[in-house]
């Protein structure tokens, strides 16, 4: 067990698996004290057997869960925003309502969580955001999930000033083996990292702990804010 957030709260919104997961657990593991909030507050509690690790409810497209978060957490270190919806397919195939919950979920909800969380930032904390690969590399079939990552990485260095010295940061992760590939099936997910590893200049597809490593890094470096952290090996090279 380490010591880099020993006496810290930390708050990861998300779900209980894949990303949020390996950042809560990271986070745990280094001392802080890890609250973990989401739609379904008894699934999140089922997910974690460590008595530092608690559950909340919060709506992240709902203001007035937001602000009850907050009302009810008081005063954090660190808020890391993991939570998404993807709106993918070409544009022909795009629905409003589906750009809509992707902006909302991703580009919103997390400035939602600053305004009603920034007040009760403890000195030197911060918060962490999340784009993905597709802000930065332009593939057929993810408009709406590049121009949603490209918001959130626009946001992160508006933030950065606004709330300075609050510091804000954000993490662009490339593919991860994670649940999000699994409405692929598994020989379609199979094709899909092997046509990644082969092609990105690491030639791996990427971890839950590669990207929680990130986010360690952005709550820890006190000297990092407005940046976008690309873990993504190297994809929008090629």
């Amino acid at each position: 067990m380490g010591s880099a957030l020993r006496d810290k709260a930390v708050l990861v919104v998300g779900r209980g698996s894949g990303l949020a997961r390996a950042v809560a657990l990271l986070a745990r593991s280094e001392g802080a004290r890890v609250v973990v909030a989401g739609r379904d507050k008894a699934k999140l509690a089922a997910a974690y057997d460590d008595a530092g690790i608690s559950a909340e409810v919060v709506d992240i497209t709902d203001d007035e869960s937001i602000a009850a978060l907050a009302g009810r957490l008081g005063p954090v270190d660190h808020v890391v925003s993991t939570a998404s919806a993807r709106a993918r397919g070409e544009l022909a195939d795009l629905q409003r309502e589906n750009l809509r919950l992707s902006f909302d979920t991703k580009v919103i909800g997390p400035t939602m969580l600053a305004k009603y969380f920034a007040p009760q930032i403890n000195a030197g904390g911060s918060f962490v955001l999340f784009a993905g690969v597709h802000a930065f590399k332009l593939n057929v079939g993810y408009l709406g999930v590049g121009i949603t990552n490209g918001a959130v990485d626009f946001l992160t260095r508006w933030l950065a000033v606004e709330l300075a010295p609050i510091r804000v940061n954000c993490i662009s992760p490339g593919v991860i083996d994670t649940g999000a590939w699994d409405s692929l099936g598994s020989k379609g997910k199979r094709e899909y990292f092997e046509h990644i590893s082969s092609r990105n200049p690491v030639r791996r597809i990427g971890t839950p702990e590669d990207i929680a490593g990130a986010v360690l890094f952005a709550m820890t470096n006190t000297f990092l804010t407005g940046v976008t952290l690309r873990v993504d090996g190297g994809e929008p090279l090629t």
